[in-house]
């Protein structure tokens, strides 16, 4: 597996928490299945690796999009099991509109973790760096972000747009990034497992 930016900071294996993007109490509506075999479905967004899961919540239990849902191997008051992962065409129009927010919020809330990419990029190969991939920036953007963490590493989103001068928002780059790595457009991952 590639190197993603998630082997810079997290160092688990496996989502532990996930973002609930829609709950479908009975299923998916082109199951056509008989009624008492289906089963409740959430799509999720997992807050680590960014994988966009389906979970099979317990019975009884009822999921609001955007809440926060323990996945990870211990005991789960919510969640049944996680069906796998799913793709982006897969998502609901429900779930395809809360992912916008979800990730907002998770860029915005996690900014330690997004602003050490910035820290902790490295080059691809002899000719293609980390930076370079997020959409927009070119030789020069990364040029003048690599000076500028020589001098000391970026501590915050505002940190970078003041050093950076031709960087307006660093948010909306990374969450254009992960929109276009989960839409499977891209070759090297950097956000998203």
């Amino acid at each position: 597996m590639e190197q993603g930016f998630d082997d810079f900071g997290s160092g688990t294996s496996r989502e532990e928490f996930a973002i609930v993007l829609d709950f479908l109490p009975h299923g998916y509506p082109d199951d056509l299945r008989p009624s008492h075999r289906k089963t409740a479905i959430a799509q999720a967004l997992g807050k680590s690796h960014l994988s966009l899961l389906e979970l099979i919540p317990k019975r009884d239990v009822f999921l609001q999009p955007l809440q926060d849902v323990y996945v990870g191997s211990g005991k789960r008051d919510q969640i049944h099991h996680i069906s796998g992962t799913i793709p982006i065409t897969r998502l609901t129009a429900t779930a395809h509109s809360e992912l916008e927010f979800a990730l907002k919020d998770l860029v915005h809330n996690d900014e330690q973790r997004f602003v050490q990419f910035f820290n902790m990029a490295q080059p691809l190969t002899m000719r293609m760096h980390q930076l370079e991939l997020l959409p927009g920036l070119g030789k020069k953007y990364m040029w003048e972000i690599l000076e500028a963490r020589k001098q000391s590493l970026f501590k915050s989103y505002a940190d970078i747009r003041e050093r950076v001068k031709l960087i307006s928002d660093p948010e909306k780059l990374i969450i254009r990034r992960i929109f276009s790595e989960l839409s499977g457009d891209e070759k090297h991952r950097l956000f998203v497992r």
